[in-house]
């Protein structure tokens, strides 16, 4: 693709970003067989070759109107193109440039402006948020449909075995999964201390930044990824922890990102390369332990059960992990059934499902379908957003992959 950038963004870093991405695309066209809101919405400008049209417009210097804001608004930055395509177009990174023009150009106003206030001041407050999300639990069977879909019901965690071992990895705690799902990475710390891993968190650590730099507040995303790598640089240049683990795919890719985020950051560039080369899913970690989480499988029966698996957009196209979590309910006696259009998107996408919810909604029916047409009784997936959104569609029960190892580990039920 030929592109003329104009004066304001050619020589800048994310001009010349930019313009290295438009110029792999060659208007294929692949990209829209798997893009979900094109497949939804059949207009060209709501697929991923129709949108990178409205940013090349818009870096060459025409006219944006709310119009153009619309369109990649509704984009899930699912990446499902990204995985399609034969260029190597790095379509997510020229959106959030895109994304970041437009919202200058065309300022918010109204209720749009305070939803995405909200969430960016509201979300990763892990404190705030889990105080918000006691409260809603409390008084759960007397909100209205629409607000208990939100709230989830209490698990209990359970107890979390103590450091002991010599092998350690740091986990993000995250914002909103402590107060949402507490039983996650409880039961992450109680599988690898099954297999001679000890799970610490750094005091001091939160949100991973996601929600701020999808809201288009990238200084915010970086100061949430400053102030996690501080509060793991020293048990990293200590040599104390292996890996920076993280529990939802979701929090994995924007750790993953730090490397990009900070690079013209003088003074983090060099840590935030070495957090992301660190960085690792649950699910890569457990997967590199297979005997040993063979043996302790083993001294147990496994019964077998039906399970539809979810792989979150976050871990099939963000972090390209595929078949590794498959492979780990295999090996703990779950049958996977079939699951049609598994690369669609179900409709979650961070806060995607608040903003856009009539969209969110029709993806999730989708989703849902295809995920219990096999008849199992059961759902796993890997993200705390996609657990919680399918599980307000449906009365099958949603969990996190690593309890269902957890349960099967300790005898527990599923």
């Amino acid at each position: 693709m030929q592109t003329r950038l104009a004066d304001f963004i050619r020589d800048t870093a994310d001009g010349r970003e930019a313009d290295a991405i438009l110029r792999k695309c060659v208007h294929c066209g692949f990209c829209t067989a798997t893009c979900p809101t094109y497949q939804l919405l059949g207009d060209e400008l709501d697929g991923p070759r129709g949108r990178i049209y409205l940013i090349k417009q818009l870096l060459e210097g025409a006219e944006v109107t709310e119009r153009t804001r619309l369109h990649l608004d509704r984009c899930l930055t699912c990446r499902a193109c990204e995985t399609t395509c034969p260029s190597g177009v790095h379509y997510s990174r020229l959106l959030d440039i895109g994304r970041r023009l437009v919202d200058q150009r065309v300022p918010r106003r109204g209720g749009d402006a305070l939803m995405r206030l909200a969430l960016r001041e509201f979300v990763p407050r892990p404190k705030l948020f889990g105080l918000a999300m006691k409260a809603g639990q409390a008084v759960r069977p007397l909100l209205p449909k629409t607000l208990q879909d939100k709230v989830p019901r209490r698990r209990p965690a359970g107890p979390r075995p103590a450091p002991r071992h010599a092998r350690r990895v740091l986990a993000l705690a995250g914002c909103a999964q402590p107060a949402m799902a507490p039983s996650i990475n409880a039961a992450a710390a109680r599988v690898l201390d099954a297999l001679g891993i000890s799970m610490v968190e750094a005091a001091g650590a939160g949100c991973c930044g996601a929600v701020r730099f999808h809201l288009d507040d990238h200084d915010g995303a970086r100061a949430d990824a400053r102030r996690n790598i501080d509060a793991w640089w020293p048990a990293i240049e200590g040599g104390e922890v292996e890996a920076v683990v993280t529990t939802a795919s979701g929090c994995g890719v924007q750790v993953k990102d730090y490397a990009h985020l900070l690079q013209q950051d003088g003074a983090y560039a060099a840590k935030a390369l070495r957090v992301s080369a660190l960085a690792r899913d649950i699910g890569e970690v457990v997967a590199a332990e297979a005997p040993a989480l063979q043996v302790a499988l083993g001294a147990r029966v496994q019964p077998k059960r039906a399970l539809a698996w979810h792989a979150p957009c976050t871990l099939q196209h963000g972090l390209r992990i595929r078949g590794t979590v498959e492979a780990l309910l295999a090996a703990a006696g779950f049958e996977l059934t079939p699951v049609r259009d598994a690369h669609l998107c179900c409709g979650s996408a961070g806060t995607y499902s608040l903003l856009q919810p009539e969209l969110a909604a029709r993806l999730r029916t989708n989703k849902l379908d295809a995920l219990e047409a096999g008849g199992a009784g059961l759902i796993a997936s890997a993200n705390i957003g996609c657990i919680s959104h399918l599980q307000a569609g449906t009365e099958t029960p949603v969990r996190h992959w690593i309890e269902l190892i957890d349960a099967r580990l300790n005898g527990l039920p599923d």
